[in-house]
This record gives structure tokens, sequence and C-alpha cells, in this order.
């Protein structure tokens, strides 16, 4: 209505938040959401405004995820984990190889960084399923930021951190020191860019790194020192599917991922 005021959605978005901040409330709270982008697959069953959301009678097919969260209930599930997964294509590399089925699981995508309804949905199943929550993502500074954000929330919606961080959230990988691991050839690799290096230093200043996932930053800071990055991808060069048969279920089965993923009580 007005664009001349609003020349650009950067400009909304800054001035819901400081509404947000001002009336110390949440979006979905002012009824401001967006389109969903985020998808769903696996043992899961739950109601949304009177529509059923059947995925167990179909664990591969893709569902997007609602967006009023708040209207969800009658959540059932004989899911084993809950595994978030960065991007799409990976999400529909596991539906081809059927991994929802052969691991009993429910897969999450946000297509690259996870929206809020992605967020409120994926800590309202944590809650109402008490599952473990796995996290892969790029072995990248934006696939670590995404990781962050689900479990600690996003520096832009820092106060609503308290409704949307999911501090359950372990990484399962992509690590660093994973291509010489899986004997990754030299083609999967590409040299950290000047903005990358950028980036990851600026990570590496978070306080909470330090404080509750040190090995977290060990991991970054690995990736800074070697200077080159990588794709979940990657492993196709292994087989198709190396990813659901070997990498995850291997990195599942350790009884640590990392020291830092374990959850303090």
């Amino acid at each position: 209505m007005h664009p001349s005021v609003f020349s650009e959605q950067t400009v909304v978005d800054r001035a819901i938040s400081d509404i947000c901040i001002l009336l110390q409330c949440s979006r979905h709270n002012l009824n401001v959401v967006s389109v969903g982008k985020g998808l769903v697959m696996g043992w899961l069953q739950f109601l949304e405004a009177g529509r059923k959301f059947d995925c167990i009678s179909s664990p591969t097919t893709a569902y997007t995820i609602p967006v009023h969260v708040e209207e969800v209930k009658d959540i059932v599930s004989v899911a084993k984990y809950i595994l978030i997964v960065e991007k799409e294509s990976v999400f529909q590399r596991l539906a081809n190889d059927k991994f929802c089925n052969a691991n009993r699981c429910i897969v999450i995508t946000g297509r690259g960084y996870p929206d809020i309804p992605t967020r409120r949905f994926l800590r309202l199943l944590v809650e109402k399923l008490c599952l473990p929550v796995y996290c892969l993502v790029d072995c990248d500074p934006y696939g670590f930021d995404i990781l962050t954000t689900y479990r600690f929330g996003s520096m832009q919606m820092a106060y609503d951190a308290k409704i949307l961080r999911v501090p359950e959230v372990q990484w399962l990988g992509v690590f660093p020191s994973d291509f010489e691991k899986y004997d990754l050839p030299q083609q999967c690799l590409l040299p950290l860019t000047a903005e990358d290096k950028r980036r990851t230093e600026t990570l590496l200043l978070r306080c909470y790194l330090q404080k509750e996932v040190p090995e977290w930053r060990l991991e970054l800071e690995l990736m800074l020192q070697k200077g080159v990055k990588f794709e979940i991808e990657a492993f196709s060069v292994h087989t198709l599917s190396f990813l659901s048969d070997q990498y995850i279920p291997s990195k599942i089965q350790e009884v640590e991922v990392l020291p830092g993923n374990k959850i303090k009580s």
C-alpha cells in the first residue's frame, strides 16, 4: 500500500521486529506469518486446523510444515529420532533412498535458513515426543550458521530465542575432519573465499560456542585452518546412497558425535 515508505522487504522485516520487541511478543501473536517453506516426512501423524497429516502411511512423501503451528495437535509418532537436513536436495536424496522406511525416523528441512514455522514446529515435536534431534549441514560457514540457528536461535530474532531455539539439537555433520576420514577426492573441496573466512571469524566470536559447545568451535577453527569447504553431496562420489546407507547411520550409532552435543541438565 505504501511502497514509497517500505521500499523493500528488509525495511518491513526490521519494522516488524521492532514492533515485536516493543510489545514483547512474537510475530505469530501479531498474526504476521509467511508462507511456510519447510518440509517434513517420516513416522509422524498430526492434526492442524482439522486437517490430518498422515506421514506414516507414506514415510517418503514430503509434506509442507504448517504455518499456524499453534493449531497443531494430536501428534503421534513411533520414530526413534528427528533428523534435520540443511537443504531440499539432501531431503530428496533421502526420500529416494527410502531412508525413513529403513531407519524409522522423522526428517525435516528448512530449505536453507529455516523460517519461523519450521523452527516452531521442530520445537513442538521435541517437546511432545522427547526424541533425539540431529542436524546435518554443509561443511561451510553458512551451514554452521544454520546449525546454530536451530540450536541457539538467530541473531536477528534474539528476542524470540526462548520459543524458537531447540537446545536438544546435536551436530551430526558434516565436519571438516570428514573429508580425510571418508577419503573424499580433492575435486570435492572448494577453497574458502574471503567472505567465507570473514563470516567464520565472526561466528567464532559468539560467546555460546565457547560456553556451551567448545568442540563445535574447534571444528570451526579446523575449517578455517584448512581453508576448504565441501557440501553434504560430496559423499555421493562413493555411491549415490552412501549418505543414507553408511554416513548417517554410522554417525548416529556413535555414542557421542561430539562431546559438545551432550545436553547439560
